[in-house]
């Protein structure tokens, strides 16, 4: 499998450092499609903050990941949901340091989440 990254950058918008505009995979074998997921303990208790919900849900995401033989390397497009658009930047930093500073297109959606103590939400297709 190989990725592409098209970041064109005559005739629209700039990308910024941390995406790109688009992802080409070649030749997948498989597909992952990851439910939100959002950052819980084992128990299902929320991280008290943003900063904690944002690595467990990293953990939880690298857990999954690993259930298909995946890491964060396999990742090629990802959407975060966010309670506050105050978040948005911490969500950014968090995405850029667990995916080792490779960029991959996201969008990041201001939400409503099911409960309010879940305070960002993600969810990521990846590609094998």
């Amino acid at each position: 499998m190989k990725m592409i990254a098209h970041n064109p950058t005559e005739g629209i918008y700039p990308a910024t450092g941390d995406y790109v505009h688009a992802m080409e995979v070649r030749e997948p074998k498989r597909f992952l499609f990851v439910a939100r997921t959002m950052g819980l303990d084992q128990g299902g208790l929320a991280g008290k903050t943003l900063a904690e919900q944002l690595d467990l849900m990293w953990s939880n995401i690298r857990t999954i990941l690993a259930s298909a033989d995946m890491t964060v390397d396999n990742i090629v497009r990802l959407t975060s949901y966010l309670r506050d658009p105050a978040y948005a930047e911490a969500n950014a930093k968090a995405r850029v340091k667990a995916l080792n500073g490779r960029v991959i297109p996201t969008i990041g959606i201001v939400a409503q989440t099911l409960s309010s103590d879940w305070l960002v939400e993600i969810e990521v297709i990846a590609a094998a």
